[in-house]
Parts: C-alpha cells; structure tokens; sequence
C-alpha cells in the first residue's frame, strides 16, 4: 500500500493521540479537499447505497442520503438535528425533497461548518439551515426540541456513543425518531487491529474502543437509553464491495483520469493498491441502518 498513507497514518496517531475531538478534526484536515472531492460534482462523505443503476459515488452517496431520510421519516414541518453532518449535502437533499421546517446541523470540524453555511448562505436559505460547531456528546439544545434526529456514518466517532444515544433522547420530543447509519464489527470479537489496510486505519487511531461493538450490543444501549421500537439492519451488501469495485474501476478510466490535476491520478492509484488486503477488511465490517424512537 502507499507508503505516504501509512504515513498519514502514523502522523495521526503522534500528533492527536490525548485529545477525541482533535484526533476526528485531524482525520477529516488531513486529505486535500482536491483529491478528496476529484472527479467528483458533490462533497458527500459516505461509502454511499448502491442501488441499482448507481453509476458513480455521488449518486450512490445521494442514495444513501435519501434512504437515511426516508427511514427516518423526515416530514414536511418536521424539527430536525443532523449530528455530523460533513458539508451538509443530506441537510440541502431533505430540504429540497421531504421539506422540514427547519435542520440544525452540528459538527466539531470547523472547515465542514464553514463549508456548509457558505452553501447556505449562497443558496439564501440560512432560515432553515442552521450549521453550527459543537459536540455530539454534549448537545447545545433544549430537551424535547427535535422531531428527528440523525447521524449519517458518523456515529462510531462520537466518544462514547452511549452518550450520544442519551443526548438524542433528551432532545427529542416524545414520539421522536433517531436514525443512524454506523459502522461495526461482523463479529464483536475481532479485535479492532485486525484492520490493517491504510483504508480503515483510522478504526485504529480515532474509534472509541467503548463503540467497537455488534449489533444485539447497539439495541442493548438504545433500550437502556429509554428508547422503543428499536430495529437494526444491515445494508454491507450494497455498501462495501459496489464502493470498492467503483474505486478500482474509476482509476482506469480514461475520462476520470483526463479530469484529475496532474499528481492526482498518481496518489489515488497508489492509495488503492492491495486489493486483497482491503476485501479481508470488508469482509469484517458491518454497515447498518439503526432506527428508534422516543415513547410518545
């Protein structure tokens, strides 16, 4: 794999290791926005839902937006906390389609909030848009505030997430929905250095050991939280390996390289060498639609 991601990778861990809230700042600074984002027409950051027809990852990452909105059941008027929320395209996607009245946007990397509220602001619609920095574990709002709330592959950064899982109850209002799409082990078992592609070592510099956890474990907390109708899914099938196969695919083809800023095509290729050692990490990790709801 690329010497220079391990690189990045070794200059994580040295330089964050004390502090949660710097260690997630520094995972989402240290990719360039031109390389993150080449060959790309939106700033989703999410593996995407490959549906069918799914041609790039913008589309698959717009399909993941949506579906996170439908399970959660965004309505029209409805109140909604978008924790996490990267740039801010999902918040700008239900806006547009399922028109709630207002979202409130937090996040604790500063460049995505700044991001965000200049969309906003350029697309005149900061009265329903609200972006602002702040902690997960810690929300800046009242109890019984929110109609939905939801966190768009995000979670497993939140330190703990048990405590993320307690603030959403408390801000939502009885009979309120919280929709998460995480990341998990398969198996709660494997340990999480198991990992070892430069892909996923940010599982081992940034995840929160008290989040490495499995599925019966997750609806074990939300209903020591307080929640109900509780349910749990998992999406890996249409998830990991259409994201994997897309990557590889796209750094040959001619018209995505033609695109690319000289040097770009060079680092992309070299990030994605060994394959083989990528499909074992895939094969270890879930991807699923967690949903549960405040009793009324």
């Amino acid at each position: 794999m690329a010497e220079s991601v391990r690189e990045l990778g070794k200059l994580l861990a040295s330089v964050v290791p004390l502090d949660p809230v710097m260690r997630v700042r520094h995972l989402y600074s240290l990719i360039p926005a031109d390389l993150e984002f080449a060959g790309r027409s939106t700033s989703y950051m999410n593996y995407g839902y490959w549906e069918d027809g799914c041609e790039d990852l913008d589309q698959a990452a717009e399909a993941l937006a949506r579906l996170l909105g439908e399970r959660a059941d965004i309505q029209a008027g409805d109140t909604v906390l978008d924790v996490g929320f990267g740039h801010g395209d999902q918040d700008f996607l239900w806006l547009r389609e399922r028109e709630p009245r207002r979202v409130h946007g937090l996040n604790i990397t500063p460049h995505h909030v700044a991001s965000a509220r200049a969309r906003a602001e350029r697309e005149g619609v900061l009265d329903r848009l609200d972006f602002r920095e702040g902690s997960a574990t810690d929300l800046p709002y009242a109890d019984d505030t929110f109609d939905r709330v939801v966190a768009l592959e995000c979670a497993f950064h939140f330190r703990p997430r048990t405590a993320f899982l307690a603030e959403a109850f408390r801000v939502l209002r009885p009979g309120g929905t919280l929709a998460v799409i995480d990341i998990l082990p398969v198996d709660p078992t494997t340990p999480r250095s198991a990992l070892r592609s430069p892909q996923f070592s940010w599982i081992a510099t940034t995840l929160d050991d008290a989040n490495w956890h499995g599925g019966e474990e997750y609806l074990a907390r939300l209903s020591a939280a307080g929640y109900t109708d509780l349910s749990l899914e998992s999406i890996r099938d249409r998830v990991y390996e259409p994201y994997r196969e897309h990557m590889v695919r796209r750094l040959s083809d001619d018209a995505f390289v033609d695109a690319l800023a000289p040097g770009q095509h060079e680092t992309l290729t070299r990030v994605w060498e060994g394959q083989d050692l990528l499909k074992e990490d895939l094969e270890l990790l879930d991807y699923v639609v967690v949903l549960a709801r405040k009793p009324g």
